[in-house]
């Protein structure tokens, strides 16, 4: 009886591919099986473009899972089952995989979605997460700016649909703000509501060759940011 195989999710870092981490590249060379998140518009992956310096893997070898962008939640947990499934059949078969995702493997990662269905797909799998440095980690670095600090705290939030959870959020003393593109404009107004555009910029595209650093967000909306769009904000300068 063949025994089953471990299944690594492994985060890449937030773009520089020089930020991807020892343990992400063991981790990879051992796995026979590499999985990415991809849309349904096209099969690309910056993951995977970020681990192929170190890695040499064959494109036989890469399997893109797609991940629609939908708001119906029976649509998108049917596609997160269908995907586990995917990945389970290969552990099932003995093979060892790597799911490689951008950033940190817990944190707004697609990852999170294969770890929840794998828990009822195959309840038994080995599964390990190994961590991965996240986009505002690396923008606060990029700016030489603290991200927090002594008994300050820090909210971590999701732009995509504007800016209430930055009006919602009491005794915070600074916010990081991920996905600030679609809602830019609900997002700078809440900033700006809640005192956090004290000391406010938006990284784009940390660590990539297109990076933009912008610190007037009045300007970042006439931009049109994208998905790769972070802000950092300060109630203090």
């Amino acid at each position: 009886m063949t025994n089953n195989g471990k299944l690594y999710g492994i985060g890449v870092g937030p773009g520089d591919p020089e930020l991807i981490t020892i343990k992400a590249v063991n981790a990879i060379k051992r796995s026979e099986i590499i999985f990415a998140a991809s849309s349904s518009r096209n099969t690309y992956s910056l993951a995977v473009e970020i681990a192929r310096p170190y890695v040499d893997i064959p494109d036989s070898n890469i399997h893109m899972l797609p991940f629609p962008m939908t708001k119906n939640q029976q649509v998108a947990e049917t596609a997160w089952q269908a995907n586990s499934q995917r990945i389970a059949n290969e552990l099932r078969n003995g093979r060892t995989a790597a799911f490689l995702t951008l950033g940190d493997p817990t944190t707004y990662s697609t990852f999170g979605y294969i770890l929840r269905s794998m828990k009822s797909v195959m309840p038994n799998a080995a599964i390990e997460t190994i961590p991965g440095i996240t986009s505002f980690h690396a923008a606060s670095a990029r700016l030489n700016r603290i991200l927090v600090e002594a008994e300050e705290s820090l909210l971590i939030t999701s732009g995509a649909f504007g800016g209430d959870r930055i009006r919602q959020a009491e005794n915070v003393d600074r916010v990081a703000v991920v996905k600030a593109y679609k809602n830019i404009k609900d997002v700078n107004n809440a900033l700006k509501e809640t005192g956090f555009d004290q000391d406010s910029v938006a990284v784009s595209h940390c660590g990539r060759k297109d990076e933009a650093i912008i610190h007037n967000l009045d300007q970042l909306e006439s931009r049109h940011p994208d998905y790769w769009t972070l802000i950092l904000g300060s109630k203090t300068e």
